[in-house]
């Protein structure tokens, strides 16, 4: 892979996703970026993230690819829980233990996605 470049997309993207404490789709990124970005960049700058694991994915329950930046240290795990609220639809991290299981022989895990979905607290209030 070649070395990545600092360039005025990648650090915008990069700003939208650290500012923001819920994962965003493509499109989101894309319209806090327009000035900046076209879509095929964003999406290359996002793969770029993705592969440099400074940002992880999620998928929605209805099928939306969401960025969030990775808040850690050092070593770090993406295999966590999201919430998806079903009223707003914004998703978010959650420090929550993955549920633990067993698969049967032959089988080899590279990625997991635990997703719940429900009502988020502050839509809980309205």
């Amino acid at each position: 892979m070649k070395k990545s470049r600092n360039t005025p997309a990648k650090a915008a993207i990069l700003k939208v996703l650290s500012d923001s404490h819920q994962a965003l789709s493509h499109a989101e990124i894309l319209e806090s970026t327009q000035q900046i970005c076209d879509r095929v960049t964003v999406y290359r700058v996002l793969d770029r993230l993705l592969a440099s694991d400074i940002i992880h994915k999620t998928v929605t329950a209805e099928g939306v690819v969401k960025y969030a930046f990775c808040r850690h240290e050092a070593h770090h795990d993406h295999n966590h829980v999201h919430f998806n609220c079903t009223r707003c639809h914004k998703t978010e991290c959650l420090s929550l233990p993955i549920p633990e299981f067993e698969l049967p022989n032959a089988y080899t895990v590279h990625d997991m996605n635990f997703t719940l979905t429900g009502v988020c607290p502050q839509c809980q209030s309205i």
